[in-house]
């Protein structure tokens, strides 16, 4: 896979261990570095870098819209939303925010795979 650092935010602590293992076993990925929220991930960002950042709408304190309107102040980092919400309005809002890609859990992971080829 090309994307060897990633960061994923999501309050979901079981969600976070089910998608690092798979990334850093069957990917190999080099490094997944996992936070539970939105001002947790601005300060992995500030201190690391990234090749792309996975990241829930819901979060505490600073979901994920405004998560990923923050990043997009400073950065173009490749950015896969996902949430449990399949309304329409939420994805375009995620796309509108600056998000290059979204998957609606519950997702595959063939399709995390091939969304994560192109990010």
């Amino acid at each position: 896979m090309a994307k060897y650092r990633i960061l994923l935010a999501d309050s979901n602590n079981q969600f976070q261990t089910t998608v690092r293992d798979y990334l850093t076993a069957q990917e190999g990925i080099e490094r997944v570095d996992t936070v539970n929220d939105g001002q947790s991930a601005l300060d992995a960002m500030n201190n690391n870098r990234y090749d792309v950042l996975l990241c829930d709408l819901i979060m505490p304190g600073m979901d994920g819209f405004e998560t990923l309107e923050e990043i997009r102040k400073e950065s173009s980092l490749p950015i896969l939303m996902f949430t449990s919400r399949n309304d329409s309005i939420s994805k375009v809002r995620g796309l509108r925010a600056g998000a290059d890609d979204y998957l609606t859990k519950p997702f595959s992971v063939d399709e995390l795979r091939a969304r994560l080829r192109v990010a």
